[in-house]
Parts: C-alpha cells; structure tokens; sequence
C-alpha cells in the first residue's frame, strides 16, 4: 500500500512536466491513419510566430483539448494538428524594427538578405508559442507540427492559386482598396478596424458655374476635395432636381464638375448634397464607374498629397493639408458650417493607422461563386455553428461580400507565383518557375512583387495540413475535420474562408462544426489590455496556480454565448478544487491496493450510500457525454465539481469511514470495491478538462493495468446501478443532516457538542430515517434520534421542516439565549450605523456628481453587503426570540 501513497502535497510543476514528456516519448497523441475507422479530427487555428501566449489562446486550446481528450476516450483515432502561421504583415514589421534599430530599412539589405533574416528570426522566436501550447497540456500530435510556409503548405497555396486563375476566380485589376500608408499595403475589407473619432462636420459652398447660386455639401474629409469629380444630389429630392446636369465651380481649384442624380444619396444626412471623390471612398468609387466619372488620386500610399491636389497642397501629409484647406476655404468664404462631430474612421488592425481608400492594380478572388456553396453548407446542417445565433452574422457577411483583395506589398509571406515576360509583355502564372516564356520562349521574365494576404494560406489549412494536394492517407483519414474552435473576431476572416476553399477544391466541407468561444475578459466585464493593465498572463498564472487548476477555471465559466469575467481569486478557488482532488485521492489510496476485491459490475451494490453513489455515478456520466457531445463545457465543469466535491467527497468518503476503520472484513472489502471503482471512474472523467492531475494519481490506484490515462475508454454504463429510490432516500436523509448542521451554525453551537434531534414523521420517510440513524446521527453529531407520527415540540428548540416533516432540536444548556440575543443586538447596532453612513453618502447630490465612478460603486456594494447582513442578522434574531418564547 505504501507504493500507492501520494506525497502529502500536489506540486504541478513537477508532475506536469513528467507526464508531458511521458505522452511525447510513448506517441501517445500521435495516431496512424486509418480511413476504415472512425476518426475525430482538429486543425489547431494557427497563432502567429510573432504571438505570445494570450488567455484567448488559452481558452481555446482548453476547449479544444478537452474535446480530443474525451473523443480518444470514445474510442475514435483522434488528431489535432499544431501549427503557426507565417503572419505577413505582423512578422515583417517585428524585423523591420529590429532592423530599425541598427539604423537600416528592409530597401537598405534587399528582399533576398531581408527574407533570410526573418527566417533566421522565425527559426529563434517563432517556436516559442509551441512550447507555451504545450504547458497548456495540449494533447496534440507533434510530430505533425505544420507551419504556413512550409515546403508542402507552399506547394498547397501555389496550386489553389493556378487553379483559382485558370478557372477565372482570380483576376488582376484597378480597384479601390484598403490602404495602410504606415505599412504600405493593401488590407482587407475584414482586416480594417472602425473606430469611432471625434472630428468635424464640415459644410462647404460650391458655387454654380453659371453664377446663379451655389449648393452646401456636408463632409468629414475636406482635404479629400481636390480630388471630387461630381456633387450628387437624389433624383427625387425637389430641392435639387432642377440642378441635375448643372455645373459647379470646384472651391480653391477652380476646376467644373457637373451635378448628377443618384438614389444612393442619403436625403436625410447633412445637405444632401453629397462630394464624389472616386479615388478616396469606397462608395464614391462606385459610384464613379456607375456615372463614368473621372477617379483623380490626390493622396498617395504615403498619405501625401499629390500634385494632382494642386500646388497648394502637393507634398503636405494628408491631416496637415486638411487644415490648410479648412484655413483657405473659411479665407475665401466657402466655409459656411463646422461643428463636432464622432464618425467611424477605419484602421489598421496591425498598426492601428487610419486606412485611406486607396486606388491601385491588385490580385483578387472574385467570392461571389465560392461564397453560395459556403452559404448552402450552412444552410443545410452539413456544418453546423454553436452558438447558432452566429449563423445570422455568417449569411450577412456571405450574402455582401466583395472580392477579396489577396495582395500585399510585402516581402515576407508567398509570392505571387505570377511572372511578366518583357519580351512579349504576356503574364505567365505557374505552379512551378517558369524558365522560359510559353508564349514566346522569352527568358526575360519577372516575378510580381507581390505575396498574398496571410488569409489565403490560412484558408487551406484543414487540408493542406493534411498533405494536399498530394493524396494522402491522413487526407484520406481526417478529413473533413470534426470541429473548428475558435473566436468570434476570425469568422469571417478565416471560417468562411476556409469553407469556400475546402468545399471549392475538397468539394467536401472542412469541419462539421463550428464551435465559436466568447471573449475572456477582466473580473468588471473589460477587454483586457496592456494600455489598462488588467492583462492576467496565462504562462504566470500557471506558474502560481499550475494548469490544471487555470484550465478548469476557464472550463467552468465557458458559457456558450456568454464572456468570461476572469480574476486571479477565482482561479485560486479552483486550485483549491485541484487539492481536494488530490486529497481525496491520498485518503481512499490509503485504503487500497492490489488484494482490493474487483467490483461486480453485472450485480447491484448493497448499502444506501453505495447504492446511491453508482446510482450518482451513472447519471455524472451520461451528464458528462451530453455536455460535451453539446459543447456545453461549463457544465461538464460544473456537473464534475458537485459530484466530486460535495457527493464523492462531502457524503461519501464521510459515509465509508466507518466501514474502512471497522472490523467487519466483508463491510470493509464492499467499501474499498466501490470506493475504488468510482474513484476510477471519476478520474476518466475528469481527465479531459484536468489531466495532469487525473494521470498522476492515476498512476499509483492500484489494480489499473494501463498506466496511460489519456489512452483509457469512457467508463462504460451499468443499467444495474441505477437506482432512483436510493437517491430519493439518500436526498431525505442529507436534508435531514443538512437541516441539523444548519441549526447549529446559525445558533453558534460548538462542534464538540452533541445534539438530540426529534423528528416528526410517519410512512415510508419515517421507516427511511429510523433504519439509517446511525448514519445520520455519525453526520449531523448527534447524541439521540427518535422519530415519531406524533410529537410535541419541547421548550427552547429550533425548528426546521424536511419534505413536510418537522424536525426538533432542544437547546437548552447548548446555547446561552440571553448573552447571544445581547450580542446580536450589539452588531445590529454598528451595523446600522455603517448602513446609515453609507447610504447618506448614496443620498448625496454633491457627491454622486463629483465622485468618480468606481468609488460610488464601492458605496453601493458596501450598502447592498451591509444590507443583506442587516436581513440575516434580524431574521436570526426573530428565531431565538421565536424558541425563548418572547
């Protein structure tokens, strides 16, 4: 028995870093591919090499864990994929800074000895985030670790590229973009960040060309007017009509642009009245093509002003030229209005610089054809989205979408495999490098610039990690994949993406189901941020409270739909939770070992608590299945922390004590049977959401055979256990206890003393309670009990109602009524003093208006705490006056 004994204490850090290094060295993750056997497979989101460990990430990969955990515990061949993603604009920019501080830019080393270093950077930091998804226990198979650039992925992205061009999908050509001037690239629609800025609305008079008036536009972008080839006014709008076809002068440049009609005009904003600038604003853009309107670029990839601007303007940074004309527009009288006024101003979401729309010739997917088949998927159940609200969001964004923009001006990332030949000025886009021309034979051949958007390779990640297009037998095997879990923010950016891929060149979804996390945000509901400094670390906070205990935190609060409000003292509850784990492992291990009798699972248990605790135990399991099967986490965490804590722990350890400590040999072999049987079973299923801790207690339960948890079945189901008449008795006799326990904590009754309990009941609960006295009387501390049909209560009792059956517990010499009526009575007093201040203060005028928000906050907790202490202290205060008869 001593083998089996667990050290006093659990130490994470020791225990976690021997079974990972266990499970790595015995391939425990690592599956052979089998097409003839049933599978459950996971493509990891891939994080990027620039990133570090976030609580978004740790969330993710908790879930995703316990899904792989459980379904190799079904039995199926389970893979999870790891991987990172080469993360284009991200990754330059980290290198350019580096680069930066030696005092050289990427032009100073050139793009051949500028890829090499952030390769050589990739190599050194770039794993790092792999080894911090391992501390998180992630039971994925490394030995297929993936990464966006490697050789095959390449391969992958170079022939769904081709594919795409030859069959039309992908085109090149001038269109309004996204445009960082910072990073100097195109964005994505899906990659701008809108922000609400406080601004102006600025109105501007432009006068009619022939003298006869002027019309008022309304504008947030003034210094955007050099560049306006038309106002448009709406068709219907009277006010206007007559002007349709007129002339304008443009302000400060003096060029003519004429007036058009158009529905799009929104008659309600501003003048209505609305500057058509074509080169710098989507919808302009437009309707510029819609009216063959000229498109002039007054701001450059820089967001300097053009010379197209005039001499004005030419060479200013575009906010420094916005109050140059407001300046010149207000001298020259053409500024009629500005007042303040919050817009939405895009951003890059990796820079954080305001986008300019941005005319250039660009790569692009036309989505429209591949957008009906990812639309149909959902449509139709082939894959399902939990939360299923979120489908709404995924149509919107399917049914408007525009073509996606897949160039970049970077360096790092894949090249576009598409070359010009100077000899006959023909483009060649091939799979492999061209040696000649196959127009002309020409070698006088030049690669675009150019590497695709970072999503494109992400897209092909379900199948390209799986040796596409090669057929493989992991292909054959994996795919479709069973589940993609990840956050709301990537979508669109990478969900439905990665549907119209898979489904284009798979003709077969990616995943079955989509599971979407919320957020994890601070303990008062806030994003966390370093700029607010309410980050919480996942890589410290597994150091303090070790993974387990960090993983079944995020577990319990992971809501569908619902954020996740995370603090540190939460995290420190369910580290407690870990150590009651362990120390009710160390108490029945002791009781235990190899001459411990198997239980006859074909044959019911005798004893009510062991009755009642299979009974428990088959429904914790079927509970388990169905939250999982569902994606209902926290209540898979939820339904383990009741049964483990407060059944297994807080009624049935209490309840077999006497049977382990006593003589009777057949009672004690019965207890250690059960005990270890369900201790067993508990240990599989908690294993999925901590299994460190589950492994390593595992390992010294006697009598297991396989020492690898991660590799044993789901604990099969015993009909013969179930019992609901025993967890009826067993929910009569703990109320009973319950009931007693709970008088004697209000009234202050010390431990060591005894009780007498009488209680008034008659049938079938009355013959329950008088045939488990002993148990009831070894938990509740009691000295007697009786149970009667008919009973009096005595003088001096409290009182308390089970099931309708009345319980008394006399008192007399247990509690001195005088000295604690005299007590409460005292601490109602101070209590209502701090009440009266308190709300005093929430009364004040002045200081709700001076106050800052978190300090009148704390006064209205602190109310509602003294409050609600009010309450209990004066309802306990009625109850002993209630049994001295006052």
């Amino acid at each position: 028995m001593t083998d089996n004994a667990l050290p006093k204490g659990y130490e994470p850090s020791e225990v976690e870093e021997r079974w990972l290094a266990y499970w790595e060295e015995n391939k425990t993750f690592t599956p052979e591919p089998d097409a003839d056997k049933e599978s459950y497979s996971i493509v990891i989101p891939p994080p990027n090499v620039t990133g570090k460990l976030h609580m978004g990430h740790a969330l993710n990969l908790t879930l995703q864990d316990i899904l792989c955990r459980y379904h190799r515990q079904q039995g199926k061949k389970v893979l999870w994929v790891p991987g990172t993603d080469h993360a284009g604009i991200a990754t330059q920019n980290v290198v350019e800074k580096s680069l930066a501080k030696e005092g050289k830019t990427r032009d100073d080393v050139g793009r051949e000895a500028f890829i090499e270093r952030v390769w050589a950077w990739k190599e050194e930091y770039g794993n790092a985030i792999l080894n911090q998804i391992r501390r998180m226990g992630a039971s994925v198979d490394w030995t297929r670790t993936r990464f966006t650039m490697d050789e095959g992925l390449s391969k992958a992205v170079r022939e769904v590229f081709v594919s795409l061009y030859e069959e039309g999908l992908i085109y090149k050509g001038n269109y309004i973009i996204n445009w960082c001037p910072r990073c100097h690239t195109a964005l994505a629609d899906i990659e701008v960040e809108h922000k609400e800025i406080p601004g102006g609305l600025y109105e501007v008079r432009y006068p009619l060309a022939d003298g006869s008036g002027d019309v008022v536009i309304a504008t947030t972008r003034p210094e955007t007017i050099p560049g306006d080839t038309a106002v448009a006014v709406h068709p219907e709008d009277e006010r206007y009509t007559h002007l349709v076809g007129k002339k304008l002068i443009l302000p400060l440049l003096n060029r003519e642009i004429p007036i058009i009609a158009d529905p799009y005009v929104d008659r309600e904003f501003g003048t209505a009245c609305l500057k058509v600038t074509p080169a710098h604003d989507m919808n302009d853009f437009a309707l510029g093509k819609k009216h063959g309107l000229e498109t002039i670029q007054v701001i450059d990839d820089k967001g300097i002003m053009t010379e197209a601007a005039g001499s004005d303007f030419a060479g200013l940074d575009r906010f420094a030229c916005r109050d140059k004309i407001l300046t010149m527009l207000k001298d020259g009288g053409f500024l009629v209005e500005q007042k303040e006024y919050a817009h939405s101003v895009g951003h890059c979401y990796r820079c954080n610089t305001a986008i300019e729309p941005y005319v250039s010739k660009q790569w692009f997917v036309s989505t429209a054809p591949l957008a009906k088949a990812a639309r149909k998927a959902v449509e139709d159940g082939r894959t399902s989205i939990f939360p299923a609200h979120w489908d709404k969001t995924y149509f919107e964004w399917l049914d408007n979408i525009r073509d996606w923009c897949i160039s970049r001006q970077i360096w790092w990332g894949h090249r576009i495999p598409a070359w010009m030949c100077e000899d006959c000025d023909k483009l060649i886009v091939a799979k492999e490098d061209p040696r000649v021309c196959p127009h002309c034979a020409g070698t006088h051949l030049v690669q675009e610039e150019d590497v695709l958007d970072t999503w494109f390779s992400s897209a092909l990640w379900p199948f390209s990690t799986l040796g596409w297009p090669d057929k493989t037998p992991e292909l054959a095997a994996f795919y479709p994949t069973s589940v993609l879990v990840t956050g709301f923010d990537i979508l669109f950016f990478w969900v439905a993406r990665m549907m119209m891929m898979g489904l284009h060149f798979m003709e077969e979804i990616p995943f079955h189901h989509v599971y979407i996390h919320a957020l994890v945000r601070d303990a008062q509901g806030k994003k966390m941020s370093k700029s607010t400094g309410n980050v919480i670390d996942p890589l410290t906070t597994i150091e303090k409270f070790g993974t387990d205990a960090f993983r079944f935190t995020l577990t319990s609060f992971a809501a569908m739909g619902r954020d996740i409000k995370l603090a540190e003292d939460r995290i420190e509850g369910y580290r407690h939770f870990i150590n009651k784990i362990w120390n009710a492992a160390r108490f029945s291990l002791m009781h235990l070992d190899d001459q411990t009798p198997e239980l006859d699972t074909e044959q019911a248990v005798t004893g009510l608590h062991h009755v009642w605790i299979m009974n428990r135990l088959e429904e914790v399991k079927k509970e388990v299945q169905h939250a999982l099967e569902g994606y209902l986490f926290n209540e898979y965490a939820g339904t383990m922390y009741q049964f483990m804590w407060h059944e297994f722990c807080d009624w049935y350890l209490e309840m077999i004590k006497p049977e382990l400590y006593g003589e009777d040999e057949a009672v004690r072999d019965r207890a250690r049977s059960c005990l270890r049987h369900v201790l067993r079973e508990i240990l599989i299923l908690l294993h999925p959401v901590v299994p460190f801790v589950s492994q390593e207690i595992w390992s010294h339960l006697p009598g297991m055979g396989q020492e690898n948890l991660a590799l044993e079945p789901y604990p099969a189901f015993h009909p013969v256990f179930e019992d609901k008449e025993a967890a009826r008795q067993m929910q009569l006799l703990q109320q009973v206890v319950v009931a007693v326990r709970n008088i004697r904590s209000e009234l202050g009754v010390e431990p060591a003393k005894k009780l007498t309990l009488l209680m008034k009941a008659r049938g079938a609960d009355a013959a329950c309670v008088q045939h488990h006295q002993q148990e009831i009387a070894n938990l509740a501390r009691l000295e007697s009990l009786v149970v009667k049909e008919h009973l009096e209560p005595p003088k001096g009792c409290a009182t308390a109602v089970v099931k309708g059956h009345e319980l008394y517990v006399p008192l007399e010499g247990m509690v001195d009524f005088d000295a604690e009526l005299a007590r409460l009575s005292k601490e109602l007093g101070k209590l209502t003093k701090e009440l009266d201040r308190v709300s005093g203060k929430l009364a004040n005028k002045h200081f709700l208006a001076k106050a800052p928000q978190d300090v009148i906050a704390k006064e209205e907790a602190k109310a509602r705490e003294f409050g609600e202490k009010r309450d209990k202290l004066e309802a306990l205060q009625a109850r002993l006056r209630e049994i001295v008869g006052e």
